[in-house]
């Protein structure tokens, strides 16, 4: 599935090929939350990096959290990708997964399938404010599942 997106103020425009286009994870640390996740959480999916293709690519800038690893504190290798002029959250590259991208569902403007479950990770770095919604068809994790995106979308029958 193709997907476009876009920021805010227009200034970037992307397109990515997508196999698991459901935006069924919904994640609350404290990254997601305070760079993306206006809600509470953040949504990302994942589409073929070779395949991302970007308008606009000098108004982006990147975005790369600090992280406690044991009792010391790092730079994320995770690259969050935002528009410089309007703040808008983009996607997120990774060099411990080179072939991928995760494009944050909210900066997708084609129609995304709904997922039927949601995965509801990180819960242990959920704010105080935010209410987790409870679905019998959702899965709660306090830290990230062991099953992939892609695993998530096959087991489903989901990959398009």
């Amino acid at each position: 599935m193709l997907l476009k997106g876009s920021c805010h103020c227009g200034a970037v425009a992307f397109s990515v090929r997508s196999h698991t286009p459901y935006p069924y994870m919904r994640c609350y640390c404290s990254i997601c939350i305070k760079t993306q996740g206006g809600g509470g959480f953040s949504i990302n999916i994942m589409g073929e990096y070779n395949s991302l293709k970007v308008k606009g690519k000098t108004n982006l800038s990147i975005y790369r959290a600090h992280i406690k690893e044991g009792r010391k504190t790092v730079r994320s290798p995770g690259r969050r990708h935002f528009c410089k002029r309007c703040g808008s959250s983009r996607w997120l590259w990774d060099p411990r997964w080179p072939q991928w991208v995760y494009p944050f569902a909210s900066a997708v403007d084609t129609p995304l399938p709904r997922p039927r479950e949601v995965q509801h990770v990180f819960l242990n770095y959920a704010s105080r404010w935010v209410e987790v919604p409870r679905r019998k068809s959702d899965r709660y994790f306090g830290e990230f599942p062991r099953e992939a995106i892609v695993d998530w979308h096959r087991k489903r029958g989901l990959l398009k």
